[in-house]
């Protein structure tokens, strides 16, 4: 598994640097930008102006007679009682989080193995979220749980004001459903984590005051903390450096809750590490690429992950290869321990993260993508690797695993076929434990798997979910959706929402799997990030015109829709080409490229994307930043922008001024902010559907409701 693995890694703001010194650095200082004040997320000139585009789009969007109805279909999808309820495997029992209209910040319950395999499961509520939001008079949502191995009885619960990344943690004890009574707790949000020792010691990497933070605004230390002691006095045992994105310490833990050792990482980029362990008395520096990590253990062999080819011993390991070393070993000699190569990937092959059960491995990939998933054992001082029974041509997961018994959950979806919940106990092939009820009709609808060429000849696949039959006349409405970044795959699923509200209505959905993602593995990301980033709006702009030539649509009928990294490449798509679309969703987006790294966590992404403070840099950002490259006397494509105001991670000024000069320039756009969302949007179904429904009836109102375009 990578550490660094997401755009979803940042920092809080950094928004109280001088903005004189920034402008002699090249960035945008107040002189250059009038819509600088809409970084500050929560002046009140800053939320007026957000009330008052939310009231113009709401009065716009909401009196189409199919707000109300899309709405609806959004939220009975989002509240559905028989939707698959996905479980954790615990010691006392199967863990699942759930929100519904009953209870919309969450419910942390659980049930047995013999009951979840009924169609009505008896759940014991462990922890009620509304019921503590409502008496400590809070907007909390439920962040996830850190917890004590082997019985995971204790927790740190994470829990989020309002849905920002920043959380509080506070001992749980999951066998009394209560907050422990004198336990740990962290009441002062920050990034970062815990990790459990034992019963009465914690590692703790937070925002401890006094500069212990990186310019991410990510914790660079580690203290350990006993039970019964002040936080303030614990000590510390790990310290990185001020100018890494973020640094910390870990443990090496087998699947039985021992622990063999202690490590350490500096993130000195968002993609590159420098790994440590503490061997006898001191932290050593482990001999490996920086675009590596340390895995799990399988069967007394610990693992490692490589996203570049690892020379070392007199032999290659090539990139993203599962490599092993015995632990006993790797504890005595940490760089001289013998490596073994336990998998590498054939050609379009790559990992996409698995898990452990008491005694085998597995590890879902993804071949030309399509999803396949292997079972891993060391058997006789031999690797033996088998492909485990699940469906062909679909995506597969390892959804659960058991630390105790061999259970293990598998997940298989595709476009058109409800997800699939699959059990085993590891005696035999799984067999389908839950499925998904059909939320829309897919009987006339079918997928094709098409190719575009990019600007600098590379090939660029795509999937095309359309109804059968359709003419290739280019009069039909089609909506593309990318991502293209951070080695994030975007892959085959059933899009309920998507598929009732858009595919049912006769709209085409197109997913492209660009450069940048890890679809074809870490070389597929590294050929496209930095002062390659072009090469994924390249490739995004080729598959619009992929789709015009072959009749699918025509620009008056094409949208694009992404989010995060994705708003960006909106961006990018329809500054650069406003000619090919006549629709753009750019949601809780990157856009000012020229300050992100002020905004928000944007200062951890610099080794995705470069540093604006550096000349040569800032002429790679220059030349697609989506803010700037907005211009007087262009035709834009009336784009929606929306974020959110407790997003801490791109933060909702990207957005807000994105919309700001639009608008100054007299051009259309719709703007809105969830005013309590997170980085996602919507800390309840009810706010998800409303968003849901507020871009739906925009693409129809774009792409459906005039088609003399396509005549």
């Amino acid at each position: 598994m990578k550490r660094v693995s997401t755009l979803a890694i940042g920092a809080a703001m950094a928004l109280g640097m001088n903005t004189q010194a920034l402008a002699n650095d090249g960035v945008p200082g107040p002189d250059e930008d009038p819509h600088i004040w809409l970084e500050e997320a929560r002046s009140d000139k800053a939320l007026d102006w957000v009330r008052a585009e939310n009231n113009r789009t709401m009065a716009h969007m909401a009196q189409d007679p199919r707000f109300d109805e899309l709405t609806a279909e959004a939220l009975a999808i989002l509240d559905a009682e028989d939707r698959i309820p996905y479980v954790s495997i615990r010691k006392d029992g199967l863990y699942n989080f759930w929100q519904d209209k009953e209870n919309p910040k969450g419910l942390l319950r659980r049930t047995t193995l013999e009951s979840y395999k009924t169609d009505d499961p008896d759940w014991e509520t462990v922890l009620d979220v509304d019921a503590l939001a409502a008496a400590e008079g809070k907007e909390w949502v439920y962040k996830g749980s850190t917890c004590l191995p082997p019985d995971q009885r204790l927790c740190m619960i994470a829990l989020s004001d309002g849905g920002e990344d920043a959380t509080i943690l506070r001992e749980f004890d999951m066998t009394t459903g209560q907050f422990v009574e004198g336990g740990f707790v962290i009441e002062e949000k920050s990034q970062g984590g815990v990790q459990w020792l034992d019963e009465d010691t914690l590692l703790v990497g937070r925002d401890f005051g006094g500069g212990t933070v990186t310019e991410s605004e990510y914790p660079f230390t580690t203290r350990l903390w006993k039970r019964g002691t002040p936080l303030s006095d614990a000590e510390e045992i790990f310290r990185g450096d001020p100018s890494d994105v973020w640094a910390g310490s870990g443990l090496i833990r087998d699947n039985k809750g021992v622990v063999h050792g202690r490590t350490a990482f500096r993130a000195i980029s968002f993609h590159e590490s420098i790994n440590y362990i503490w061997h006898e008395g001191e932290w050593l520096e482990l001999d490996m690429p920086k675009k590596a990590n340390i895995g799990g253990i399988i069967d007394g062999q610990l693992t490692f992950s490589t996203d570049v080819d690892w020379e070392t011993q007199g032999q290659v390991f090539p990139a993203d290869a599962l490599i092993a070393v015995d632990l006993e070993e790797f504890k005595r000699d940490p760089n001289g321990a013998k490596k073994t190569l336990v998998w590498a990937p054939a050609e379009r092959q790559t990992k996409q993260g698995g898990g452990v059960t008491a005694n085998s491995a597995y590890m879902a990939i993804l071949d030309n993508v399509v999803g396949k998933v292997l079972k891993i054992d060391f058997e006789g001082g031999e690797w033996v690797t088998t492909e485990v029974n699940l469906p062909d041509n679909a995506t597969l997961g390892v959804q659960a695993t058991s630390s105790e018994t061999d259970e293990i959950m598998f997940t298989s979806t595709d476009f058109l076929s409800p997800s699939t919940l699959w059990y085993s106990d590891g005696s035999g092939d799984p067999q389908v434990l839950k499925t998904s009820p059909e939320y829309f009709d897919a009987s006339g609808m079918e997928v094709e798997q098409l190719e575009a060429t990019s600007k600098d000849g590379a090939k660029v696949p795509y999937f095309l979910v359309k109804p059968k039959g359709m003419k290739m006349d280019g009069k039909n409405p089609a909506l593309l959706y990318g991502y293209g970044g951070f080695q994030i795959s975007q892959l085959p699923s059933y899009r309920a929402l998507t598929g009732k509200m858009w595919l049912e209505k006769g709209g085409a959905f197109i997913l492209a799997n660009l450069r940048g993602g890890g679809e074809f593995g870490p070389g597929w990301h590294q050929m496209a990030i930095r002062e390659n980033k072009q090469r994924t709006w390249d490739d995004f702009i080729a598959v619009g015109e992929d789709a015009v030539k072959r009749g699918i649509t025509n620009p008056g009928q094409l949208g694009i829709q992404g989010g995060s990294q994705g708003g960006l490449l909106v961006g990018t798509a329809f500054t650069q080409r406003p000619d090919l679309f006549d629709a753009a969703i750019v949601a809780i987006p990157l856009f000012d490229m020229l300050r992100y790294h002020l905004i928000g966590r944007g200062a951890s992404w610099i080794g995705e994307y470069g540093d604006p403070r550096i000349p040569e840099q800032r002429k790679w950002i220059e030349g697609y930043s989506p803010y700037q490259k907005i211009v007087d006397g262009v035709d834009y494509p009336a784009p929606f922008l929306w974020a959110s105001t407790a997003d801490d991670r791109t933060h909702p000024a990207h957005a807000r001024k994105g919309a700001a000069k639009l608008k100054a320039l007299g051009q259309d756009y719709w703007y809105y902010e969830d005013m309590t969302g997170g980085h996602s949007g919507g800390v309840d179904n009810e706010q998800r559907a409303k968003l849901q429904a507020l871009q739906m009836v925009y693409l129809m109102q774009r792409l459906m409701d005039d088609n003399e375009a396509g005549e």
